[in-house]
């Protein structure tokens, strides 16, 4: 079985300019099959509120259910990785309140958190949880839970002040102690830029080539969840149309009785079945 994936793993990726995987998983069977595949870190993320829950945003996700959700990833999950988002709310209230909720996904089985933004209050929170023993994964550049004040769905860095901004909040993170930092929705050419600028990795979510990792939410790779496509999320499978198909062939055998078959059921042995016609 091959090794435990850990923080020091991911850094000497970085350090060997090795590329690494990361993969989002919300479920104890597909944590199975991509930890089998040798994905090298799966997120528990909160993208699962609006693909696997059905929320309009992110933001609608608490932390019992991603504690949930945690639990079952952990559960079929050998050599990745673990790691969970910490959701909206969960880590801005106090900062004992972040260590316990961050605490709570650890006890699940993750492996470390992700926590969004580089404010000087969550650089102070990432700083506590780091100090206790908890590995942190940053994330900046377009960042989902805060929508209402990015206004909208856009893309950052797109200016070489903007792209310098991006750089030091990514510097104060290095500096609080995460291990790894999520760049999303960023120019590939500013994510190279920050990239070469940072000690520690960057992951690209719709960032470019550039970076020292890829993540992508499973149910798009997968082809699963349909009701969008990010422009930088690749469709490697098509489950939307297998599990329409085998939905459809299955209500039609159950209405034609064509299922189940003599092969699916289960027999009384002849005695049995004797008595039963006797009564």
């Amino acid at each position: 079985m091959a090794k435990k994936i850990t923080v020091n793993t991911i850094q000497k990726y970085k350090n060997n300019k090795e590329k690494f995987s990361v993969l989002t998983a919300y479920d104890y069977s597909t944590a199975k099959y991509i930890d089998e595949a040798g994905i090298d870190i799966i997120l528990i993320g909160d993208s699962l509120a609006m693909v696997a829950l059905g929320y309009e945003t992110t933001n609608s996700i608490g932390v019992c259910e991603m504690e949930i959700f945690t639990r079952a990833v952990a559960r079929g999950t050998q050599h990745a990785m673990v790691i969970t988002d910490m959701p909206f709310m969960s880590y801005h209230k106090t900062d004992a309140e972040a260590v316990e909720n961050c605490g709570r996904m650890i006890r699940a089985g993750a492996n470390g958190v992700k926590i969004e933004g580089a404010t000087p209050y969550i650089l102070n929170v990432i700083k506590h949880v780091t100090e206790i023993g908890i590995p942190v994964m940053g994330h900046v550049g377009f960042t989902p839970q805060f929508l209402n004040a990015i206004g909208g769905y856009n893309i950052q860095g797109k200016s070489y002040e903007a792209t310098l901004d991006i750089l030091e909040q990514a510097k104060r993170l290095e500096q609080a102690g995460v291990f790894a930092i999520v760049l999303e929705m960023v120019p590939e050419e500013s994510a190279q830029y920050i990239t070469e600028h940072l000690k520690v990795p960057t992951i690209s979510c719709g960032a470019g080539r550039y970076c020292d990792a890829q993540v992508l939410v499973s149910d798009d790779l997968f082809g699963k969840f349909s009701d969008f496509k990010p422009k930088f999320a690749r469709k490697y499978g098509d489950m939307k149309s297998l599990i329409l198909s085998s939905a459809k062939q299955y209500n039609d055998d159950v209405k034609s009785g064509k299922f189940p078959s003599d092969a699916e059921v289960f027999k009384l042995d002849e005695e049995a079945l004797k008595q039963l016609k006797v009564h």
